[in-house]
């Protein structure tokens, strides 16, 4: 897993109103988690942005560098954006040891395209995007890569086909589908419908003809009594 580095402070404010002053020093207020505990501090937008735009997505450890010296080794959880006008909200972090396990999503990623797809027309689906896993902070993997060229129609991948370094362990359910590729939507034969509609359009000639034929058959009668 790869490891940066970016610069913190600690932070005794706290509420909306000390949050908005932060964000207008181009700062962004942050916890920070470890053992039930929680810590307020604050980070660069400018490099905290850089941070989560490099890793897109990938699970990282941060070197959390403050002017004391002090340095904290954590994953960075989650963030939060204005959905409105995109920016950095705020942060979350996890502290983690080198010698405690850690437990953490990973996002599991797709290489190729299915053969199954390509060649037969198939639907490929991926209803599992992330696994939890559990093992020391530097043998989190940053994600997961799995190869699905060779897939075929009515084929998948579960979370227990996924291959691991040793000294990972999978939390998540080893039953779950990753991805897998499902046969195409055939439309329905349209042939009874046409039958349907012929039938139907024929029914008024049918009955049109058959009073046709009474009042020929009327008219028949009338001049064979008038002879």
């Amino acid at each position: 897993m790869e490891k940066i580095s970016i610069q913190a402070e600690r932070r005794e404010s706290a509420g909306k109103g000390a949050a908005r002053s932060l964000r207008r020093e181009g700062k962004v207020p942050a916890v920070l988690y470890r053992g039930g505990q929680a810590q307020s501090i604050q980070l660069s937008r400018k490099e905290l942005s850089k941070l989560i735009n490099k890793v897109s997505g990938e699970q990282v450890m941060v070197d959390l560098e403050f002017a004391d010296g002090d340095k904290k080794l954590a994953i960075l959880k989650e963030y939060q954006v204005d959905p409105i006008g995109g920016e950095l909200l705020h942060t979350d972090f996890f502290e983690v040891s080198l010698t405690e396990t850690v437990r953490v999503s990973i996002h599991v990623t797709t290489s190729g395209e299915p053969v199954g797809v390509k060649r037969d027309g198939g639907l490929l689906q991926h209803p599992t995007r992330e696994i939890m896993i559990e093992c020391l902070p530097d043998k989190i993997p940053s994600k997961i890569e799995v190869d699905i060229s060779r897939l075929e129609v009515g084929q998948s991948v579960h979370v227990n086909d996924l291959k691991l370094d040793e000294g990972i362990k999978i939390l998540t359910d080893p039953h779950e589908v990753i991805v897998n590729v499902v046969a195409p939507v055939v439309e329905a034969a349209a042939a009874p419908e046409a039958e349907a509609v012929e039938a139907a359009a024929a029914e008024p000639e049918v009955i049109k003809k058959g009073k046709k034929e009474e009042e020929e058959a009327a008219t028949a009668e009338k001049e064979k009594k008038g002879k």
